[in-house]
């Protein structure tokens, strides 16, 4: 397998980088964006309890799950993309140990 070019390398991470700081700023804004609406729905209760609360408590977290399987199909499309395969990187590497 040869090895990827500096340019098309520095394209690859540049993307990768670009999209998990939109992941983090989409979880950051589910789980604590939530904070600025609290006050108006507490007069909506589900189950016993106010609205914020599920949302901040299981919403926050439902969205992570997603965001996680959305990171990694587009992942792998970024992948297939700049010609990055995980089953070659596999069997060149099997069994192969860094000397530290």
């Amino acid at each position: 397998m040869k090895k990827i070019d500096k340019l098309t390398a520095d394209q690859y991470f540049k993307v990768k980088n670009k999209f998990t700081i939109l992941y983090l700023i989409i979880w950051f804004l589910s789980s604590f964006g939530i904070v600025l609406f609290a006050e108006p729905l507490t007069n909506i209760t589900l189950g016993g309890l106010p609205l914020h609360y599920f949302m901040g408590a299981q919403g926050s977290i439902i969205v992570f799950i997603l965001l996680l399987f959305i990171n990694a199909k587009v992942s792998d499309r970024i992948d297939e993309k700049y010609g990055i395969d995980e089953g070659k990187n596999e069997q060149l590497s099997y069994g192969k140990t860094l000397d530290h």
